[in-house]
């Protein structure tokens, strides 16, 4: 049973926040520089995601690749690894911490521990202007895990699915390493949910979701701080209006596009370099 509030509720719930992880040091995107980059780069490759599938692109360091929702509205996860390390992966919780529950322009991906360095930066998103709406939900989240075979499992009572978002960057990602699905499985982490609309209710802080806002021709674009290996799933709930890992959603495909940047417009810039605690942990 619920305890009782105690004499000070009030006052204990009235407590001012506090900023976990102030962001005023943080190392700031030099954005006007990126569109110089921009300006001189040209699109070497692109990738055609199907409806509930995935797919791997590669990108090289200090080029761009966009996302672009081109036949109806759909999401999607993103993964991102270092291209020559795949250890260094995207850590979307620290992402989180650092910038927000929801990205957009000039905010980065991040990579795990001990590396904790920029891999990408956003530079470009035509849903900027969504913000926050009246029920909490924006656009962009690295909140949610990704929709996946064993909570699927779990929640229905047995009933198999494979195309998952998790399952869809598996594939994906086996299929570009060459390594079985069951190994390449470690591989697949927490994601970046491209166009997709979330939030927590109010009264029981539940994930939810709805419709996104996303149509033919928005598009969100990202700085290679690294070279990167990515891989993407067109989620299986369409635009997650209302349900996921299903066959009941209109679904459609997005597009990846990868732009590089040639040698000569860089000038001195360098990737960010790793991030410089000793790891000696005390010890």
């Amino acid at each position: 049973m619920p305890h009782s509030p105690p004499p000070d509720a009030d006052a204990r719930r009235a407590v001012a926040p506090v900023i976990c992880y102030p962001d005023d040091t943080l190392p700031r995107p030099d954005l006007a520089l990126y569109a110089r980059f921009r300006a001189a780069a040209w699109k070497t490759d692109e990738v055609i995601v199907p409806p509930r599938e995935g797919r791997a692109f590669r990108v090289p360091v200090c080029g761009f690749f966009r996302i672009t929702c081109v036949e109806g509205p759909q999401v999607g996860d993103l993964n991102l690894w270092n291209a020559e390390n795949l250890s260094e992966r995207f850590y979307s919780g620290k992402t989180r911490a650092l910038h927000g529950t929801h990205l957009s322009t000039g905010d980065r991906l991040w990579s795990c521990f001990p590396w904790l360095r920029p891999m990408a930066t956003i530079t470009e998103d035509t849903l900027d202007w969504y913000g926050f709406d009246a029920f909490g939900g924006g656009v962009h989240d690295v909140i949610g895990t990704r929709c996946d075979p064993y909570t699927h499992y779990l929640l229905s009572g047995g009933e198999m699915y494979h195309h998952c978002c998790h399952s869809n960057l598996t594939r994906a990602i086996a299929a570009e390493t060459g390594e079985d699905v069951r190994a390449a499985e470690f591989r697949v982490h927490d994601v970046m949910n491209v166009f997709m609309c979330t939030g927590f209710t109010r009264d029981t802080g539940q994930y939810f979701m709805k419709a996104s806002p996303v149509r033919p021709g928005d598009f969100t674009e990202f700085f290679a701080e690294i070279p990167l290996l990515g891989a993407l799933s067109a989620c299986p709930g369409g635009d997650c209006s209302a349900t996921h890992s299903s066959d009941e959603a209109a679904c459609f495909p997005l597009l990846v596009e990868v732009f590089a940047t040639p040698a000569e417009a860089l000038g001195d810039w360098a990737s960010p370099p790793v991030n410089g605690y000793d790891r000696s942990h005390g010890a």
